[in-house]
């Protein structure tokens, strides 16, 4: 009975992070109320390849804070990046600038085109 235990509880374990994998993945995001959309990669990553209609603010280059500091503190922005860590950097950053509505990570590329809907396309 023990190593039954233990057997459900690991696969219990098993199927919760798959669910939220997938849950995760599969997000839909709503461009419609988003003030703009933040490419928040390298130059170079960005004319490689951006989210149709998104602009780039290099959240690792030096002028970070005072570009992101031109929007509107109460807009809805979806920020993305290579794979989410830098987007989720970005929006800690612009939390403790004041940004006060909507910060969603999109996280990478990939995940941001699937749930956003909108293109890859180059400069």
């Amino acid at each position: 009975m023990h190593k039954s235990l233990k057997f459900t509880a690991a696969l219990v374990a098993l199927l919760v992070a798959a669910t939220a994998l997938t849950a995760c993945s599969q997000a839909s995001v709503d461009v419609k109320n988003a003030t703009a959309i933040i490419d928040v990669r390298t130059p170079d990553e960005f004319a490689g390849g951006h989210l149709q209609g998104a602009m780039n603010i290099d959240v690792e280059g030096a002028n970070f804070n005072a570009e992101v500091s031109k929007l509107d503190v109460n807009g809805n922005y979806i920020v993305y990046c290579h794979s989410g860590r830098r987007a989720g950097i970005a929006i800690d950053t612009m939390k403790s600038l004041g940004f006060s509505g909507t910060l969603t990570n999109a996280g990478g590329i990939a995940d941001a085109t699937t749930s956003t809907g909108l293109p890859i396309v180059t400069n």
